[in-house]
């Protein structure tokens, strides 16, 4: 007997058996079991997420020959022909190849007669929005006002190339992807069940290149197959995918966050050496800086079964906030640019290196015990008491809580220009109005508008800045309000506007300009104008 492709043998048979639909199966069950059956079905969803194979167990369950149910026998000769697709009642259409009005009339002149051996006849347009306008035209008093025996089921890809007027006289259920974990779990029940041996991570690697299409998942799997020769093995999935082991990435990002410029260069080369794709390489990066970002906002929510989730906890304590999301950017961006870079090494080596040249200063001297608390409790290992995991170690007192050396005139606008900080601490900084200081203490406000600035974090920073920069112990406070005082960048914003202004007359003034509007009749365009850094 000839082999059978895993995604024919294994293609769901009834609606217990359809994978992460539940949704969609729900609302089709409710309505068969209260026989509030509509004419026109419309099933939407990218390729291999079950929309045909939805609309064969919906024919079943309409002409089974125990009665409409929503759990067909799969025993009566109705459901066995549905199941080998020689029902004559189950009219399949490609609506990609036939595309013409002709076509339609020919197909809409059979529905008015009744069906031969079942209870209704069942009309499946797949890809419907294939169809020509004049089609469409031609289908819709049908489809508006069927037969009493004719059922239609629409499937398609893209919604949005299907006319308003047949939209509204359908039932639309949108198709969901199917999450990476749920595609991983169905195929390690099928290998059990079919005696095949493998690797749980080698299916994990298929799941997520199925990018939620079962089917796509079946037909890797029996690539995969036949790839390992009658085995699954992670390495062998690896290589037949080309996909980047992400160990690669992990040493990538824990070199950047060392500041290795060698060491990333030597992976770079290694991945080379392998012929790994490297737009491959960056959608996977940003895939794991996005794991890190979650690591630092919501350390719960990152998987628990994370192969990889001691080593991204471990760097999300060592990488800042705000260079998770600008690395994050530089990858997208140079996946992007990788079309336009003189080679793909080329283009990736680039945007490595872009992540090295654009890294705070305040990252590279980051150190584990400057992690959020909640990062540290949540990579801490499981019986570590919180207080343990979350506790900061002591450290060195800087000075006694004194008034700084030379004292604070009070002068915020001007102290901000001479911190040492950058980021959104320096933002909070510039956006913040001194309301009060007194020896060892300084009390700020922002306003509304920049609430997301007083975040504990960046007010730590601000803080080890002033200390800093003062050589003492400082209590620092910011609270969110109106301070009634303009804030430095505010008042930056007025200098800049003032030297903007003297530009703009010393531009109208000068004598070369007046000739110019003179004998051109030529306008001077003030927004134009832009002030020439000064240097010092």
């Amino acid at each position: 007997m000839s082999y059978q492709v895993l995604a024919r043998k294994w293609r769901p048979r009834n609606f217990a058996s359809l994978v992460g639909q539940e949704h969609v199966v729900r609302a089709l069950r409710h309505a068969l079991e209260q026989n509030r059956l509509h004419h026109a079905y419309l099933f939407t969803g990218t390729r291999g997420v079950g929309k045909t194979t939805l609309a064969r167990i919906l024919a079943k369950c309409l002409n089974c020959e125990t009665g409409i149910t929503a759990e067909p026998c799969g025993k009566c000769s109705a459901c066995q022909e549905i199941d080998g697709g020689r029902f004559v009642d189950l009219l399949e259409v490609d609506a990609a190849t036939n595309t013409r009005v002709d076509e339609m009339r020919q197909l809409l002149d059979t529905a008015q007669y009744s069906p031969t051996r079942g209870r209704f006849k069942v009309y499946v347009i797949d890809e419907v929005h294939m169809l020509s306008n004049s089609a469409f035209n031609a289908m819709l008093k049908t489809l508006e006002e069927p037969p009493e025996h004719l059922k239609f089921v629409l499937a398609t890809t893209d919604p949005q190339r299907i006319p308003v007027t047949v939209l509204s006289r359908c039932l639309q259920f949108n198709l969901k992807q199917m999450p990476a974990a749920a595609v991983t779990a169905h195929l390690s029940r099928l290998l059990e069940a079919e005696g095949i041996e493998f690797q749980p991570p080698a299916l994990q690697l298929i799941g997520r290149a199925a990018a939620g299409s079962m089917r796509d998942a079946l037909s890797l799997l029996d690539q995969a197959i036949a790839h390992g020769a009658g085995k699954v093995g992670t390495d062998d999935v690896r290589d037949m995918l080309g996909t980047v082991d992400q160990t690669y990435l992990l040493r990538l990002l824990e070199s950047v966050a060392q500041a290795d410029g060698p060491g990333l260069m030597a992976i770079a080369d290694e991945m080379q050496s392998r012929s790994l794709s490297f737009d491959a390489a960056l959608q996977d990066l940003a895939g794991l800086l996005l794991k890190l970002a979650v690591a630092h906002a919501v350390p719960d929510a990152l998987e628990a079964d994370l192969p990889e989730r001691e080593r991204v906890m471990d760097l999300a304590q060592r990488m800042d906030t705000e260079f998770v999301q600008l690395c994050y950017q530089i990858a997208l961006q140079g996946r992007e640019d990788l079309a336009l870079a003189p080679d793909e090494y080329a283009g990736f080596v680039m945007t490595l290196l872009r992540m090295l040249a654009f890294r705070p200063e305040q990252a590279m001297n980051r150190t584990a015990q400057d992690s959020s608390p909640r990062i540290r409790e949540a990579a801490a290992p499981r019986g570590t008491p919180t207080g343990a995991a979350t506790s900061r170690p002591a450290q060195k007192p800087v000075g006694a809580a004194a008034a700084p050396p030379g004292g604070f005139d009070g002068n915020w606008s001007a102290l901000v220009g001479r911190l040492p900080v950058a980021g959104a601490a320096r933002e909070l900084a510039r956006n913040s109005a001194l309301i009060g200081h007194s020896e060892g203490a300084i009390e700020l406000v922002v306003p509304k508008s920049m609430a997301h600035l007083a975040e504990r974090s960046y007010l730590e920073k601000l803080k080890a800045a002033l200390e800093q920069h003062f050589g003492a112990r400082m209590s620092l406070k910011v609270s969110v309000g109106d301070a009634g005082t303009p804030t430095a960048a505010a008042i930056e914003a007025g200098e800049r506007e003032v030297r903007r202004a003297d530009a703009a007359r010393a531009v109208q003034q000068d004598r070369f300009v007046k000739d110019l509007v003179e004998i051109f009749d030529a306008k001077v365009v003030d927004s134009t104008i832009k002030v020439r850094a000064e240097k010092g």
